[in-house]
């Protein structure tokens, strides 16, 4: 078998080359244990086949549980009861099946199952149903029959994304600033708008399939095929994206296929009242810090389920790809829980499942046939060497990993460093390394950093002063030192950001306070399960000077089209001083993280040229002290004579970041 290209091209991949040979061989050995004769897109059409249709002349119900002995369908039609006439009939390999004419159920009905195994019986709600609601009293959850008269048209297609990713990540029920759950046509009318006008180009909704617990943030799913209905219906969230695709934003959802919430009347646990149908056994079934159970990616049944799951959100709802969710914990039996992953040997070991990671290779595969332009992005916390590499050159198949490792960072920085002991050498060390063959998404914080327990960025810099000091009559060196800080560590990280760069929705402002749902703890209160917008555009407020900084910066990369241009070439770093200077493609970036000491006249190596500032953090529009000069040209010099390197001499005050256009040189007369 030959060498794969990745492993060629990284020397110190080469004593691993089996590792690679092995995920290449279970790979091809699974898909054609799993295909035969056909393509990967037919077999990953579970859902067309299994769950509720309705057709001219009857419905039809088709089920998986190969432990169950009898399954009667139930619901609002028969009175919850187990009816001969509704009962499912046996059609092999544990497949079950029921016929039944027009007239037995409509539209908005409500069923589940009621099923049945040796010693034991119970309600189910259907793995495949496609529609879950809640009751509003009794908060059971059921199943509804969903056949609409006019089923949604859609009015635009796939749109081939020409430029990098730049991610406004969202949560549909938080993102209003009533204090309840929002909708999906309220965030189509509000917030698609808001996000056009901002700059982003690619929405990453959160909690889409339906989650028992609003609070779990749609990471304990129970019905992986059944958008959330408490946001809203399938039409709805279909119109949503649709609307998004006009505005030519692209949508990628959250997919949760690391585990599965343990409800057993919600969701998959003990389903046809077996453990091992979807999920390990024993220990290896139950995730310790998630409460959870862990699928098995070595049944069949549970690839079918799973690859049929990627597909119905790409056909269906016409998604444009996924942030595939705890994918370091799918990868390692121990979940990369406590482990640091500093050598090579921490990842090549029997720790690492190739189960998951053949799994990871079927599903990059299906998405990009079903749509090549997709966007496959791992949340990833260890940077297994080829995650985000090709298949071809041996890799999992991943477009980018979530560079996690950079909000860390800031949390690090800020909580347990002075602003003067900042390295801004190490700082760009650690915000532009990543693998050669990978692009990565850049982020100084999303939902993680913002939830209850936690702090956001500009809580951490300002605290308390939040509450007293935001409008512009309050002076206050507290909140002058978070503003200017929030704007250059949010310029820093797209500026050295290795593909791609990501928001969490209200971030961009500075939004107060944490991310709290309605629990128990807090009296069940949605106080900050919310965005509050008005106070990002209050003229009287300090936010708006934030969230007009993070428009015009994202405009400005999207323009230049920084992200595109992999190399981030460092051109000064001087401790002492705090200073540091990059350039990307044309552009020059220039940062004094220095507290206290503005220079003048800093020198800054440069190719012989004249450079017009295009962006900085000091500007007053962005509640900056106005002490750089946007009008003026500035031209690079030579040190001490004519051929020598030249300079470009600048005024750094404290706390600022500047961005420099280079233009062709022209001589000083």
């Amino acid at each position: 078998m030959e060498v794969p290209r990745l492993v060629k091209e990284d020397p110190y991949l080469q004593p691993y080359i089996s590792d690679f040979l092995r995920w290449a061989e279970k790979y091809r050995s699974r898909e054609k244990e799993l295909l035969g004769n056909n393509s990967l897109q037919d077999f990953a059409s579970g859902h067309d086949y299994f769950g509720l249709f309705k057709t001219d002349n009857k419905w039809i119900f088709r089920d998986w549980a190969p432990n169950a002995t009898q399954i009667f369908l139930i619901g609002s039609f028969n009175n919850w009861q187990d009816h001969a006439d509704f009962e499912l009939k046996r059609i092999g390999n544990g497949s079950w099946e029921l016929e039944l004419p027009l007239p037995s159920m409509h539209h908005g009905d409500l069923y589940a199952l009621s099923m049945h195994w040796h010693n034991g019986s119970g309600k189910r709600i259907p793995a495949w149903a496609r529609r879950v609601v809640q009751d509003p009293e009794t908060h059971i959850f059921n199943a509804q029959v969903w056949a609409p008269r006019e089923p949604f048209q859609f009015r635009h297609h796939f749109k081939l994304l020409n430029e990098a990713p730049i991610i406004y990540e969202s949560h549909v029920g938080m993102a209003g600033e009533e204090p309840r759950v929002h909708t999906y046509n309220e965030f189509r009318y509000e917030m698609l708008p808001r996000i056009r006008a901002a700059g982003y180009n690619t929405i990453q909704l959160m909690a889409i399939p339906e989650h028992p617990y609003y609070g779990s943030f749609g990471y304990h799913v129970s019905s992986f095929f059944a958008p959330s209905s408490r946001f809203g219906t399938p039409e709805e969230l279909k119109h949503l994206i649709d609307e998004a695709h006009g505005m030519g934003i692209l949508v990628v959802m959250d997919l949760v296929h690391s585990h599965a919430v343990k409800n057993v009347n919600e969701g998959l646990g003990l389903y046809d009242g077996s453990r091992t149908q979807f999920f390990h056994e024993g220990a290896r079934g139950e995730h310790p810090a998630w409460d959870s159970y862990c699928f098995n990616y070595s049944r069949n049944e549970v690839i079918h389920f799973l690859l049929s799951n990627i597909k119905y959100w790409l056909t269906e709802f016409r998604f444009d790809g996924f942030r595939f969710d705890g994918v370091t914990s799918m990868l390692y039996f121990d979940h990369g829980l406590g482990k640091a992953f500093t050598s090579f040997s921490d990842y090549f070991t029997p720790n690492l499942d190739d189960e998951a990671v053949v799994y990871f290779m079927l599903a990059n595969k299906l998405a990009h046939e079903i749509n090549p332009n997709v966007l496959s992005i791992a949340e990833e916390m260890s940077g297994l060497p080829g995650l985000a590499a090709p298949l071809s050159s041996g890799g999992l198949g991943f477009d980018y990993r979530m560079s996690m490792g950079v909000p860390d960072l800031w949390i690090k920085l800020i909580k347990e460093q002075q602003d003067q002991e900042w390295n801004v050498g190490h700082l760009f060390h650690e915000l532009t390394t990543h693998r050669s063959e990978e692009k990565v998404v850049s982020y100084v914080e999303s939902h993680d950093q913002a939830m209850v327990g936690d702090k956001t960025v500009i809580f951490r810099l300002v605290d308390k002063e939040m509450y007293y000091s935001m409008r512009k009559d309050q002076p206050n060196l507290t909140v002058d030192r978070g503003i200017a800080l929030h704007k250059m560590i949010r310029l820093i990280t797209i500026g050295c950001a290795g593909g791609a760069y990501l928001n969490f929705m209200g971030n961009e402002f500075g939004h107060p306070e944490w991310i709290d749902f309605p629990r128990e703890g807090n009296d069940w209160s949605y106080q900050h399960a919310r965005r509050i917008w008005s106070i990002a555009e209050n003229p009287e407020l300090k936010f708006h000077w934030l969230l007009d900084f993070d428009k015009d910066m994202i405009h400005l990369f999207k323009r230049e089209r920084i992200l595109e241009v992999p190399e981030v070439w460092r051109i000064h770093d001087n401790m002492p001083d705090q200073v540091l200077a990059f350039k990307r493609k044309d552009l020059l970036f220039v940062f004094n993280f220095n507290p206290d000491k503005s220079f003048e006249d800093y020198g800054i190596h440069c190719d012989p040229a004249k450079f017009k500032v295009i962006l900085h953090t000091d500007a007053h529009i962005y509640g900056g002290f106005n002490r750089i000069d946007e009008r003026m040209t500035y031209y690079s010099l030579p040190e001490s004579g004519q051929g020598s390197p030249h300079q470009l001499k600048l005024y750094l005050p404290a706390r600022t970041a500047i961005v420099l256009q280079q233009h062709p040189y022209t001589k000083v007369r």
